[in-house]
């Protein structure tokens, strides 16, 4: 009957006849419109006939493939896709199946226009938004097919193209089909990731768009999913490969939720760690601007820290691998410019404080893994140290204030400080690797504190971070004393005042400044009611350093004009114009650590500041004589102006025996015209003598063993002033068997002891034990009483009133007085 059913065509099932008919008798005539038409009212009326539909059109497709009928295989994708397309009901998915069963067929052929045109197919189907889900689908093979394509390395180039961009497309499909549902394959798992992003690098590395990174995106920062070109538009068939790749790239990570992110980023990590791609920066920099810009904002951070982890695991590789990934941190920090860093604030700049130590250590020794073999260069440790310092500068200006001042206290933390912080460095590096690490930290910390406005200067600079950061400016290291300098005028300048004052030169009339200043407000006051004195002793002391050179001067001149313009009242004023005095008699004395450039420098300090000082006090007294002294010096003796000293070749003279008299300026002079402008002239009659404290001695040492000889000295037992010295006793093996009988003799007597006591309590009388404990109670009272006494004594008048013969009330001792029982606890 079966057979009989089958010869006869008017037989045949109503279904297989309309299949029959789309197809013509000569496939380049194409689909027959209008039994397409036909077929498909068919399948919307009865869609339980769509299974067979789909069964029937995947055997014909077999049986074309295996004949070689290419033309009859496009015609029937083309009735599937356009079924596909028509119904949208419950019985899609067993529908579905067959159409996938004949895509994956096509895929697996080997002729490159099948694969494009399954692969067309496949991209029209992702696009279609199924009303159920379909629970035991699985897309490993297009997953790995589709990989495999995007790697293909067909000989001819335009085909290569194609079959590349259709692997692109298809990976672009898979997404967007698993993505949307999650009751589907989930396509973030690892093996589908380690194949996916790979590929899609391969094909982003294009030679020809090297150094193009998403203008568009770049110029108007996150895109949506909804603007992304759709491969069927025309834009697309005209994009490189590179371009599609990109455009898939961004879509992926933008639809990737918080817990897929650390499968997205690690395959690109593994990918540029594998073809050396760090070492160029520019491949993986343009990846993770990708990166940033596509995720959403509130992921950021996560990006952030797999790049630490993966710096952290690459401590011991060559310093160009370090440097690209360093590169790389910084681009994304500054994409990202708020939250990027997340709620691991210090652990970033751990990590990178670390990597500057570790680099320390590799361009002492020469090699970053010795065991290896793996040598490295102090140029490359150079540029990844200035690479580190830049990123760190990169993630601090992300951050809020109250954030940056946590970190200033955690960098000055990791400085180590003389006296301060005993383990200078690392055992590895030694002295110099401490001083490397010193500056290197100095100038991250220089980076943080360049964007950093605080309008409470305690807040700003507290003693935890001032107290140490002053004690570098004894150090005898110019480049940190010019640092530390530097990091103070920052923080200092809260009106972008600093580039006005970059010339140290005696100005005429400071209104061409433009200086922005504002009222001092209470909180400045008090910062310099504490802090003043110190700052003060310290901008001394670094001017006695004897080689300060012409930076340094500049960055002093820099730092009291500052202090004036930013925290100065009548008080600071007075303080200020004492210490530029002070200055003036630091280089009048005959000071054999002060050359002889130095000495006319910080002539031509004070000379500059007082110029500058006198004008903003608009004293017309203070500054007519101000200018006398400097129009003197400019006819008599020009070396001791600025004009003459802070250029290329200094005139230096060849003593300084003819400064005197009216070219220097008059302590009493000043204080006459100031007190006469109602200044409090009293602290300015006093002369300016700062004392090196225990703490500044320790700054100044070099070295850990001058630090500790210091505190030895320190020592009272090591005082040369004790009379009596006890002598040094030799330690010999008679020596240490005395000890120890001595010791063994001492236990023994406390155990008779406690033994004795024991027996008495059990063994003697009730009344001597009673006698004898009484006599300790009223020893205890009697001291007791004593201090009660003292307590409870009242404070002597100041008025004398006891010498004139009243008598002092006695108190009422605490123990005696009555409180109400409300008042009792």
């Amino acid at each position: 009957m079966y057979g009989v059913c089958g010869c006869c065509g008017a037989l045949r099932p109503r279904y297989k006849r309309l299949v029959d008919n789309i197809f013509p008798e000569d496939p380049e005539d194409g689909l027959v419109k209008v039994n397409m038409e036909k077929l498909t009212f068919y399948a919307l009326s009865a869609p339980e006939k769509l299974d067979r539909i789909g069964a029937y059109l995947s055997e014909r497709l077999s049986r074309d493939v295996a004949r070689h009928r290419y033309g009859y295989v496009c015609i029937a994708m083309e009735a599937l896709d356009q079924l596909l397309m028509a119904c949208h009901c419950q019985s899609i998915n067993l529908f579905v199946e067959s159409f996938l069963t004949m895509v994956r067929k096509l895929l697996e052929a080997d002729k490159p226009n099948l694969q494009i045109l399954g692969t067309n197919s496949f991209v029209k189907f992702a696009n279609i938004e199924e009303d159920t889900a379909s629970y035991h689908r699985s897309y490993d093979f297009f997953v790995s097919r589709f990989s495999e394509m995007c790697h293909s390395s067909y000989e001819d180039p335009d085909v290569r193209t194609k079959i590349r961009m259709a692997g692109i497309r298809g990976l672009q499909g898979v997404v967007r089909k698993t993505v949307r549902d999650e009751l589907q394959a989930n396509i973030w798992e690892r093996q589908h990731m380690d194949k996916i992003v790979p590929s899609l690098l391969f094909n982003l590395q294009d030679p020809t768009d090297s150094g193009r990174s998403s203008p568009d995106i770049l110029r108007h920062g996150r895109t949506s999913n909804n603007d992304l070109c759709h491969s069927g538009s025309p834009g697309c068939e005209k994009e490189s490969p590179a371009e599609l790749t990109e455009r898939c790239f961004r879509e992926l990570l933008g639809r990737a939720a918080y817990g897929n992110i650390k499968n997205a980023i690690k395959p690109v990590l593994m990918h540029l760690d594998n073809h050396s791609l760090w070492e160029g920066k520019s491949f993986a920099v343009r990846c993770f601007k990708i990166i940033m810009y596509s995720i959403q904002s509130q992921h950021s951070h996560l990006v952030i820290q797999q790049l630490l982890g993966h710096l952290d695991a690459n401590s011991k590789s060559s310093a160009t691998v370090r440097a690209g990934i360093v590169e790389v941190l910084s681009e994304a920090a500054v994409i990202e410019a708020s939250g990027s860093v997340g709620p691991t604030v210090l652990e970033v700049f751990n990590t990178l404080l670390k990597q500057l130590r570790l680099s320390v250590d590799y361009e002492l020794t020469g090699s970053c893994d010795p065991y290896c073999n793996n040598t490295t260069t102090t140029d490359q440790e150079r540029q990844l140290q200035e690479a580190v310092i830049k990123t760190i500068g990169s993630f601090a200006n992300t951050l809020p204030i109250y954030q940056r001042a946590e970190v200033m206290l955690f960098i000055m933390g990791k400085i180590p400080v003389p006296g301060i912080y005993p383990a200078l460095g690392s055992p590895i590096a030694g002295f110099e690797g401490s001083r490397m690490i010193q500056v290197m930290l100095l100038k991250s910390l220089l980076q943080v504190t360049e964007r950093y406005e605080s309008s409470n200067m305690l807040a700003a600079l507290p003693s935890s971070f001032l107290e140490p950061l002053l004690s570098f400016t004894l150090m005898e290291d110019p480049e940190i004393r010019l640092l530390v300098l530097s990091i103070l005028i920052s923080l200092i300048d809260r009106h972008q005042n600093t580039h006005k004052f970059t010339f140290l030169s005696i100005l005429s009339d400071i209104s061409v400044l433009k200086l922005k200043m504002d009222k001092c407000s209470r909180q400045d006051n008090l910062f310099m009611k504490k802090h003043g004195q110190r700052l003060y002793r310290h901008i001394f002391l670094t001017c006695s350093e004897e080689n300060s050179g012409r930076s340094h001067y500049q960055a002093l001149y820099t730092l009291l004009a500052l202090l004036s313009v930013e925290l100065a009242n009548e008080e600071v004023v007075v303080d200020l114009i004492r210490l530029a005095l002070a200055l003036q008699d630091l280089a009048l004395a005959n000071d054999e650590r002060l050359s002889l450039y130095n000495r006319c420098a910080v002539h031509a300090l004070s000379a500059a500041y007082l110029s500058l000082i006198s004008q903003l006090t608009t004293v017309p007294a203070f500054c007519q004589h101000i200018q006398e002294v400097i129009e003197l010096r400019q006819k008599e003796v020009p070396y001791l102006l600025p004009e003459d000293i802070f250029i290329e070749n200094p005139r230096v003279p060849e003593s300084l025996e003819r400064v005197e008299g009216e070219v220097l300026f008059q302590q009493f002079q000043i204080a006459e015209v100031l007190g006469g402008s109602g200044y409090n002239i009293e602290i300015l009659n006093t002369p300016f003598t700062p004392q090196i404290t225990d703490e500044d001695r320790l700054s100044k040492r070099k070295s850990i063993g001058d630090t500790i000889s210091l505190q030895m000295d320190m020592d009272p037992r090591y005082s040369p002033e004790r009379e009596q010295k006890s002598p040094a006793e030799q330690i010999t093996f008679e020596t240490l068997k005395n000890a120890i009988v001595d010791s063994v003799n001492g236990e023994e007597q406390e155990r008779e002891k406690r033994r004795l006591v024991v027996e008495r309590f059990q063994t003697a009388p009730f009344e001597e034990i009673a006698a004898h404990c009484g006599a300790k109670s009223s020893l205890l009272q009697s001291k007791l009483d004593q201090i009660f006494e003292l307590t409870i004594r009242p404070p002597p008048s100041p008025s004398g009133s006891a010498s004139q013969g009243q008598t002092p009330t006695r108190s009422v001792p605490v123990y005696e007085m009555k409180f109400p029982d409300l008042c009792v606890y």
